[in-house]
């Protein structure tokens, strides 16, 4: 029994926040943040548009492209650090707004590792049996918690979401993943702030040690995507994609140097979508379907590292 990937889907917001306006909010340039991060724009939801909002649209998306009923859905895990409330969780409203209800609905907070934390969830309970037809979402509204006067976070992060359908299959699916965390580092990106008697202590904002991430990040990818790809039997030329989380495109560039990969098999929307946290992974892998440059049958490897420290893998057949 496999958990494969019916289809994909993504959403994201109409607004676009490029380089050469922030720079007329924030002292920056579009030089300085592309030579740096590789970022040309951001897309911004709406005031009144929700993290559950944004992941309805890309589930509907997927469910269309999957050709599945919304009938067939038994579990949904949304991958998230900026739910719509404390609680209920996420899931939980999308599972509303799809007009379900009675199976298992929750959130997964790994930050920028959110999505593949989630899909080695649902491929986990898949295989169980616990569940044939999950809807897995990455979904983001971090402009909820960028500080537009630190130029060194709100260049960075944009909102949107991305969605799969995972359904058990006799197909090959997903063949292997490989989750870690290390709280050691979880001073180096963080948002601290905490709600208390109705007022947050601490910082709002999103905090980042630009420098202490790239480092840790980089090594800890290549070792986490080759450790999967050891998991699974694969050899590294094996693989027709890198669908990596989209946070630094210098990043990108390093993890697929470890990996004897060409920048030709990497999906890269960094410069289309900024970091969008747990919804990169999932809107790159649709960019990369629906652009018909993955295609079925085809070896698939998702990386993904956030707050946490925390990251992971996941190797699968598309």
């Amino acid at each position: 029994m496999y958990a494969r990937i019916a289809g994909t889907g993504s959403y994201l917001p109409e607004h676009i926040l490029t380089n050469e306006a922030l720079a007329q909010r924030v002292d920056t340039s579009d030089e300085w943040i592309a030579t740096r991060t590789g970022i040309r724009q951001r897309h911004l939801a709406a005031d009144g548009e929700m993290t559950s909002d944004m992941a309805l649209k890309a589930v509907e998306r997927a469910l269309d492209a999957a050709g599945t009923e919304r009938s067939e859905v038994d579990l949904i895990i949304v991958a998230t650090t900026t739910p719509d409330h404390v609680f209920p969780s996420t899931a939980c409203t999308v599972q509303d707004k799809l007009g379900l209800h009675g199976f298992p609905a929750f959130d997964v907070q790994a930050v920028c590792a959110g999505f593949v934390y989630a899909l080695s969830v649902a491929d986990a309970m898949i295989k169980s049996g616990a569940a044939r037809c999950a809807v897995v979402i990455g979904a983001e509204k971090l402009s909820n918690l960028l500080n537009w006067e630190d130029r060194t976070t709100c260049v960075l992060f944009g909102d949107g979401a991305g969605a799969v359908v995972l359904k058990a299959s006799d197909e090959p699916g997903i063949l292997a993943s490989k989750l870690h965390a290390d709280g050691r580092y979880r001073d180096i990106l963080k948002t601290p702030g905490y709600l208390k008697q109705g007022q947050i202590e601490g910082s709002p904002w999103i905090y980042m040690d630009g420098g202490a991430v790239f480092k840790f990040a980089v090594r800890a990818l290549a070792d986490v995507a080759k450790e999967t790809l050891a998991a699974a039997g694969i050899d590294q030329a094996d693989v027709d994609w890198l669908v990596p989380h989209q946070a630094n495109l210098r990043i990108i560039e390093s993890t697929a140097k470890h990996l004897h990969l060409s920048m030709d098999k990497v999906i890269v929307t960094v410069d289309k979508h900024g970091n969008t946290s747990a919804a990169s992974i999932p809107l790159a892998l649709d960019e990369g379907v629906r652009s018909g440059r993955i295609k079925r049958g085809q070896t698939v490897l998702l990386e993904g590292i956030g707050g946490g420290f925390a990251w992971g893998s996941v190797l699968f057949k598309y």
